[in-house]
């Protein structure tokens, strides 16, 4: 039945009663989950296309927290019910709403791309499903004026606001770098990324000397590369994905004027599929990226990383699967403590509740500590700068290809 107690407004202007189900009096509504019946969690990655590594490695994270505990929470099956976003805003659009169209959905986790978390976390918040991030970094989704349409967004990712102020640092402090051009490919994560690089490196002294943009379809990179080289940039920084930065890297040595031109990418590109992508000219092509130094990251990294291995019969494919794993934990400590049961054993989750009781989590996480701001920031950012040095993509192992290079002791 529904209460008239209390009522909230979605970012809609839709107004919504308060509901009471069994046990349960919650603002959003509640989940009834019958005895027997599986407790639905949601996620959405990049699962196809050129970026694929991202987004199975994320979901490998979630499904290996999952299967720690027999796939099971609070005496119910846990079902994983996890869709193909394509690192876009359509596929988070398509992604979002086929997972918001079932009321049984407690939470979702996800995704790899704010292109595809951008559109599909309001299309969730608007039926009370809260949606914590495992890889999309784009600053304005955990900003203080993100909007009431994300207040059901969590990330256990670090914000490209620091990302892109350490790369900046590097670039200007350890390359010595005075002037900078920058790319990007109309994403939410590399416009914004290459902004926040942009800015700061101009703070620091540095000059910006040319601001380009490709698709990310883009075949034919010459005309962008000729406009770089006539800026004649220190360095040339591209965070962009996969597809568009292996033909950029792969054109640039066709090109005169980069002879002298540092260029560097950012983190979408940690996957063998970009060495496969670029071959030969990967070589010495370096990427800012977190941290994930197994002595930077939580206690039960190294355990974890040979379940993987057993598990996939692989090493992990990229860089994201310990953030993925502390999603997941996330949901597994949040149900566990709003849920509660009735004399017959049906299930029962309050939706606000369960949405406060994800954004008050503390742990230490397997990506490092875990503890959400008002605005969704779960994680804490550890910078790193990685270098590819084979070309070999059977070689790709964040530490070893592409090597860590920077900083050169933890504690830095």
């Amino acid at each position: 039945m529904l209460a008239a107690a209390a009522v909230i407004t979605f970012a809609s202007g839709a107004v919504q009663a308060a509901q009471t189900v069994g046990p349960v009096t919650d603002d959003l509504g509640v989940i009834k989950i019958p005895k027997g019946a599986p407790i639905q969690i949601g996620g959405y990655w990049v699962l196809s296309g050129p970026d694929t590594a991202m987004g199975v490695d994320s979901k490998r994270g979630a499904e290996i927290a999952f299967g720690e505990i027999g796939n099971k929470l609070l005496g119910h099956p846990i079902k994983f019910q996890v869709e193909d976003d394509t690192c876009n805003a359509e596929g988070g659009q398509t992604a979002g709403t086929k997972l918001a169209s079932n009321p049984q959905i407690t939470m979702v986790l996800g995704g790899a791309c704010s292109s595809a978390a951008t559109p599909a976390a309001p299309i969730l918040w608007a039926q009370g499903i809260t949606n914590v991030c495992t890889a999309c970094s784009a600053p304005t989704l955990t900003a203080p004026d993100r909007g009431p349409q994300y207040d059901g967004f969590a990330r256990t990712i670090a914000s490209d606001i620091d990302q892109g102020a350490s790369d900046a640092k590097y670039i200007y402090t350890v390359l010595h770098a005075k002037t900078l051009a920058t790319v990007h490919d109309g994403s939410p994560y590399a416009q914004q990324l290459a902004a926040v690089t942009a800015k700061n490196f101009v703070a620091l002294g540095g000059k910006i000397v040319s601001q380009e943009a490709v698709a990310p379809t883009d075949v034919d990179m010459h005309p962008v590369l000729t406009k770089v080289a006539a800026a004649k940039p220190d360095v040339f920084y591209m965070p962009i994905f996969v597809a568009a930065a292996a033909q950029l890297l792969r054109q640039s040595k066709e090109i005169s004027g980069l002879e002298h031109t540092t260029i560097i990418g950012g983190g979408s590109l940690a996957a063998a599929e970009f060495i496969e992508a670029v071959g030969p000219a990967v070589v010495g092509f370096r990427i800012c990226y977190p941290d994930v130094s197994p002595e930077v990251m939580g206690k039960g990294y190294p355990a974890f990383v040979e379940k993987y291995k057993k598990i996939y019969g692989e090493a992990p494919i990229s860089g994201y699967h310990a953030n993925a794993y502390d999603a997941a934990e996330m949901a597994i400590k949040a149900i566990t403590k709003v849920a509660k049961t009735d004399k017959e054993g049906n299930l029962y989750i309050g939706r606000k509740a369960l949405r406060d009781a994800v954004f008050a989590v503390k742990f230490d996480g397997l990506s490092g500590p875990i503890s959400c701001d008002t605005h969704g920031q779960c994680a804490s950012f550890k910078p790193a700068v990685y270098e590819f040095v084979s070309a070999d993509p059977k070689t790709f192992s964040m530490g070893k290809n592409p090597k860590k290079i920077w900083p050169t002791n933890v504690s830095n």
